[in-house]
């Protein structure tokens, strides 16, 4: 339950290409994930204070990492995701897994080759080729990616989608505009798109429209909150610090 939530930072959003105008180096973002009053873990979500060369092109290298806290630390998690995305297209170049759940121990390391359309997986002694669509991206390049659309061109229930590799699989992405509001946040009220990322039919969601995520309504299009409905209740992601962010947040009272 947990590594899924701590996952869905990243696994929200989906791929587009421009000029970078809505992030740089240094960027950081941090998250509390909560059950009702329980505090169950936290997520960050940081771009390195430098590029670096992968497949020979200058890259981002973005870090996601999550954990449990409080009494919810008896399981310990501690998970950690890093994408090289190149700094012209967005598409990631590298993609590293690591896992650390309790007495569980994974890791893994993705190369693309865009050209082939092809994606190289590493873990321990085996190495697997897979095929996969054009533009394709990880987790984390998608998000990154996704921050460059303009969601005042949306009209409600829009729909994108995008091919993303995650777990051995390529997937269709699909995210729905849900219109725009606002958030009550520890730093005060924000004005906020809506977003309802699209699920297949699972046990583990409740509804297509299980998720609910609130991104700024701004050049850094960051989310702000995110809200999980599962069998068994609701999880709740939200903002709790940030730093070297492009824009200034309009937060208001």
């Amino acid at each position: 339950m947990l590594r899924l939530s701590i996952l869905l930072v990243p696994l929200l959003f989906l791929s587009f290409r421009s000029k970078n105008d809505t992030f740089q180096l240094g960027e950081e973002y941090g998250y509390r994930i909560k059950f009702g009053i329980l505090t169950l873990g936290s997520a960050n979500v940081a771009v390195d204070n430098k590029t670096h060369t992968v497949n020979g092109l200058p890259c981002y290298r973005i870090n996601v990492s999550g954990r449990t806290e409080g009494i919810t630390d008896l399981y310990r998690v501690r998970n950690t995701y890093t994408s090289y995305m190149d700094t012209l297209q967005y598409f990631p170049q590298k993609f590293e897994y690591s896992a650390r759940e309790n007495n569980y121990k994974r890791d893994q390391i993705l190369y693309f080759d865009h050209r082939k359309n092809v994606v190289v997986k590493k873990e321990k002694e085996s190495v697997d080729t897979y095929s996969v669509p054009t533009h394709i991206h990880d987790v984390i390049s998608g998000y990154y990616s996704l921050r460059h659309i303009d969601f005042s061109t949306y009209y409600l229930g829009q729909t994108y989608t995008a091919p993303l590799f995650f777990d051995d699989e390529s997937y269709r992405f699909k995210v729905k505009y849900a219109g725009k509001g606002t958030v009550k946040t520890r730093f005060g009220k924000i004005n906020v798109v809506k977003l309802h990322p699209i699920l297949p039919e699972n046990k583990l969601f409740k509804g297509e429209e299980a998720i609910r995520v609130w991104v700024s309504d701004d050049k850094n299009r960051v989310p702000i909150k995110i809200e999980v409905d599962f069998s068994f209740g609701t999880i709740v992601m939200e903002l709790r610090k940030y730093k070297k962010n492009l824009y200034p947040f309009n937060f208001f009272s």
